[in-house]
């Protein structure tokens, strides 16, 4: 009877030293890509509170051949945001407090999720605060999203090898891409789409290339058009020569970014078919590669006549961003943001 005694306190004391964390289970978040939850009640969504949200989360997106917002944007009144609706991978929850501010909280009720949380005294706080705290909220909604892309590719990968047997990169590549054209410094892959096609090219261009700051946009286009007279024919057309180039009506916006680990440019624009009717974006990643002396140009392109193209160009975007230089594997590399 004692030995029992004093085997239970021992149990009990193992037990009360066991610190280790209890994992709490989290449904899988549920909802298309690119789509936000905006939480709120009715009357707030159809005033002022609601054009401040979607000015800012639903504003037009930068290199489309026509306005579509960078979210779609769902609302709901807070009474219906309850069991499985909260289970909305983007959430935007907008509501009075007794005090103003907002935070960004992921995983609240599944995974992965992420919840933006805005708070105010007032319509007017709140606006305040949503004009302060916007960026930061699409910015981490925006990087899950690319997450959760690059991570669906990975149920369905290319065993393609070409971009490593030509520029020693990777790509976290779905298998319905198809290698189309290569060339000793080019390659061209591309995928049928209900109205089009969506493409990924590659090529070097020499790592002193682009030194000018003052005519880099010019050099940008310049560079594209040529390897689009080289190797992105169009239609034939009798007595005309037809490529690929980049629409003049539009200068290509460029930003600074960072690409496999590696510093780059980002260019955003429109591109075209030199004398034939037809256009599409276009989103260019000019990666200075120092080691090989190169810049190694990726760029993604659409051509989808009549259709909305954000979620083809988010898609390549998300393709892009998973290069890896070397023997680094791009399926096993954590998703770039």
């Amino acid at each position: 009877m004692r030995k029992l005694v004093i085997l239970i306190a021992c149990a009990a004391v193992f037990s009360a030293c066991d610190d280790t964390p209890k994992k709490k289970y989290k449904p899988g978040s549920i909802g298309a890509l690119n789509t936000v939850a905006v939480v709120m009640p009715n009357a707030m969504w159809e005033g002022a509170v609601g054009d401040k949200v979607r000015e800012h989360f639903a504003a037009p997106l930068i290199g489309l051949t026509w306005d579509e917002p960078r979210f779609n944007l769902e609302h709901m009144p807070p009474s219906v945001f309850t069991g499985t609706t909260r289970h909305r991978r983007s959430v935007l929850y907008v509501s009075r407090d007794s005090v103003t501010g907002a935070q960004v909280q992921s995983d609240l009720y599944a995974s992965p999720q992420m919840v933006g949380v805005v708070k105010g005294t007032s319509d007017s706080a709140i606006m305040a605060a949503i004009e302060t705290h916007a960026g930061q909220i699409i910015d981490s909604i925006r990087t899950m999203e690319m997450e959760e892309a690059q991570e669906r590719f990975r149920r369905s990968l290319s065993k393609e090898t070409i971009f490593q047997d030509k520029f020693g990169v990777t790509l976290r590549l779905p298998s319905i891409y198809k290698v189309g054209k290569q060339e000793e410094n080019f390659v061209w892959i591309d995928r049928e789409i209900q109205k089009g096609s969506m493409n990924i090219i590659a090529y070097e261009m020499p790592g002193d290339s682009f030194d000018n700051d003052s005519t880099f946009v010019r050099d940008i286009v310049r560079m594209r058009d040529s390897i689009g007279k080289l190797y992105i024919p169009g239609p034939d057309v009798p007595g005309k020569v037809t490529y690929m180039g980049t629409e003049k009506a539009f200068a290509p916006s460029v930003f600074p970014a960072e690409v496999g680990g590696k510093p780059a440019a980002e260019v955003r624009g429109i591109w075209e078919i030199v004398n034939y009717p037809m256009a599409g974006p276009f989103l260019t990643y000019i990666i200075n590669d120092p080691e090989n002396n190169r810049k190694l140009v990726l760029e993604g392109f659409t051509f989808a006549p009549a259709t909305n193209k954000r979620d083809y160009m988010f898609e390549l975007e998300a393709i892009l961003r998973t290069v890896r230089f070397g023997n680094s594997p791009a399926d096993s590399a954590p998703a770039a943001k």
